[in-house]
């Protein structure tokens, strides 16, 4: 998959879109309910819904990232499928703490 930060990417399975926020240090796959995702309005949907072990859900608003390759993506619209890298799934970045206003 060749990723470019801003590019918009929509899973086969379900709702799931993601734009890509920093782009992996290698090749990988960027999957959403066990299927590969693809570019924006390059690909149509498959008739199933997400395989019973990815479909975790997908929450709009949310960063995910993939450490070993260094892939972060924001989910920009939520769906029923959970997103994974080459099959391991991707986790909630967590958020930073402000600095204090005393």
């Amino acid at each position: 998959m060749d990723f470019k930060p801003g590019s918009r990417w929509c899973s086969v399975v379900c709702d799931t879109e993601v734009v890509v926020v920093k782009v992996p240090n290698g090749a990988v796959s960027l999957q959403c309910g066990g299927e590969a995702m693809v570019l924006k309005d390059h690909g149509e949907k498959i008739g199933r819904g997400p395989s019973s072990d990815h479909a975790s859900g997908t929450v709009i608003g949310k960063r995910y990232v993939h450490d070993p390759s260094g892939l972060e993506v924001l989910a920009v619209k939520s769906g029923e499928g959970s997103l994974s890298v080459d099959g391991v799934r991707l986790t909630l970045k967590d958020a930073k703490d402000l600095p204090s206003s005393d």
